[in-house]
């Protein structure tokens, strides 16, 4: 039996110089949702479980458990996934370390093999997005598709949206184009 280590946060990371080149590429990028676009078809579900199955065949992403879920608020469909929170309270949290960053600005990640299945980081995050497994010993969350990443693709629940309301942005991008919407509707308003 291995032993996990009790609040160990050191992590196997990938080279120096491949870890600087993700950041570079994905440091600032995040999943946004267009909630009046989603028209809840749960494709986003199917291909993440897709994307997170062992043999990646249609049978196995069937039974398989994705890191997204599609919810319904009042006359909405609400695709919700981790956000990555930059002061993450589940790995403040984790008292074996298994989820972390991949470095200090990167995804919050969790390491399967740390895991202990304690379930305190599904009681602090306050978007709800961290599920248990389904046999219960460890826990799933978004990790923005790493492997899809680190191959220049992005996330697979993004790419597969038919509706385009999952979009992966750079996130400074995305609050200047809110800010000039939000100037150009004033002005709209005003200008009448």
């Amino acid at each position: 039996m291995q032993k996990t280590p009790f609040l160990n946060h050191s992590r196997r990371l990938k080279s120096a110089s491949t870890v600087t080149i993700f950041l570079e590429k994905h440091m600032h990028k995040v999943i946004i949702a267009d909630v009046r676009k989603c028209m809840a078809c749960r494709t986003c579900e199917i291909v993440c479980a897709w994307a997170h199955s062992k043999s990646g065949t249609l049978e196995e992403a069937m039974k398989g458990q994705p890191r997204v879920n599609v919810e319904a608020a009042q006359d909405f469909a609400i695709p919700m996934l981790c956000r990555h929170c930059e002061d993450a309270p589940c790995i403040r949290i984790c008292p074996t370390g298994a989820l972390h960053r991949q470095d200090l600005n990167g995804s919050v990640l969790i390491d399967q093999d740390l895991c202990i299945g304690c379930k305190l980081c599904l009681i602090v995050c306050p978007f709800g997005t961290i599920v248990p497994s389904y046999d219960g010993r460890t826990v799933l969350k978004c990790d923005l598709c790493q492997d899809r990443l680190e191959a220049g693709k992005e996330p697979a629940c993004v790419v597969s949206c038919p509706m385009l309301a999952l979009k992966f942005v750079e996130a400074d991008q995305y609050v200047q184009q809110k800010r000039m919407d939000a100037t150009q509707c004033y002005i709209d308003k005003i200008g009448n």
